[in-house]
């Protein structure tokens, strides 16, 4: 059953269009995200969402109940949408208890103090309802924003970039904490961010959002191995597009050689395509007669990420282990792992 459902949504700041024609629902008690480079408008769809800003065409709807439309903006305090901003926007002059039961306003004293131990046990935080904010470290003072508005038992959660001012390695071990609490007390959420691992971390659903337009809603896995869009094979992960020319069905010709896959089943020979390859579809196999010059590379911890270049001057993304190193211009052997092809016309980039 659907919890949140966006039809046709148009957002414009006078003539300029934010949010052009974007439809997703949201099933109840699944968390979905909004991706996108900065200036795609992902927030103003969140703000829209929570009320903040009027749609000029279009409808949000809301456990069946219309909350948004050009002739009805339901106030944003009505509609039972909890908010978690990048800035914490926790009260200094109050406690950690009397922060995560602010909005408390009809529970009793009993009711409340339950609700705010309950909410620490959940953020690992027992113990901490005497502190104050000022007291907190940035990931303490995130998590405390996130029991205050999940206190009040909204029937949405918005998140807006709410790990950005976070270092990398508390933001993905956060998201993963959060999702976790999120399940728990069974709450639809809706994440917005830039950072895709993030995204992934929290996800059953995410949408790529580009110059206002929603370029794919589907499951992360979706996003990554079956991208219905250049951009969106752009932004989820690294690859690159090679061209290749349609021999025929299921097959075309590439500087990789002849490559195999049903994604190629709807074009006619002799066209031109693109095919995705991913870091991971290749790999450094020194006995391998396909061969290529290291370009550059990468240092990821526990991989290298090498680009390397074909006779014709393709270049490719690949991995290998770090603790084998091949040096700027050596030549290596290349082994293809491409399970499933994904195809686009060549040149394809209508919006």
């Amino acid at each position: 059953m659907s919890l949140l459902t966006l039809n046709q949504i148009k957002v414009s700041f006078g003539e300029q269009v934010i949010v052009d024609s974007v439809d997703f629902s949201l099933e109840e008690g699944d968390i979905g995200c909004l991706l996108g480079p900065s200036g795609c408008g992902k927030t103003t769809l969140l703000r829209a969402i929570a009320g903040f800003e009027p749609v000029q065409s279009g409808s949000i709807t809301l456990a069946d109940k219309l909350m948004s439309s050009p002739a009805q903006l339901v106030p944003p305090e009505k509609r039972e949408i909890g908010m978690v901003f990048q800035d914490f926007a926790l009260f200094p002059h109050l406690n950690v208890g009397e922060n995560i039961s602010f909005g408390l306003h009809k529970w009793s004293t009993g009711e409340k103090s339950q609700r705010v131990k309950q909410l620490l046990e959940y953020v690992g935080l027992e113990g901490y309802e005497n502190r104050f904010p000022h007291q907190l470290s940035g990931g303490q003072q995130q998590r405390i924003a996130l029991a205050r508005a999940l206190a009040p038992q909204p029937k949405l959660l918005l998140l807006d970039e709410p790990f950005s001012s976070l270092d990398a390695e508390l933001r993905e071990s956060l998201a993963t904490d959060v999702r976790q609490l999120l399940k728990k007390e069974k709450i639809t959420a809706l994440l917005v961010t830039h950072d895709q691992q993030e995204a992934f971390a929290m996800a059953d659903k995410a949408g790529v959002m580009y110059h206002g337009k929603m370029l794919q809603w589907d499951t992360p896995y979706g996003l990554y191995h079956e991208p219905a869009h250049h951009l969106v094979a752009d932004f989820i992960g690294h690859g690159v597009l090679i061209r290749g020319s349609v021999i025929e069905d299921n097959k075309v010709s590439t500087p990789l050689g002849e490559l195999n896959g049903e994604g190629i089943s709807i074009n006619s020979e002799g066209e031109m395509v693109e095919i995705l390859v991913r870091p991971d579809d290749i790999i450094i196999d020194d006995s391998s007669a396909r061969r290529s010059t290291v370009i550059s590379k990468g240092f990821r911890g526990a991989h290298y990420l090498y680009t390397v270049e074909l006779e014709d001057g393709s270049q490719l993304l690949c991995m290998a282990p770090s603790h084998h190193q091949y040096e700027l211009g050596s030549e290596v052997g290349l082994r293809l792992n491409l399970d499933h092809l994904v195809v686009f016309p060549a040149g394809y980039c209508e919006l």
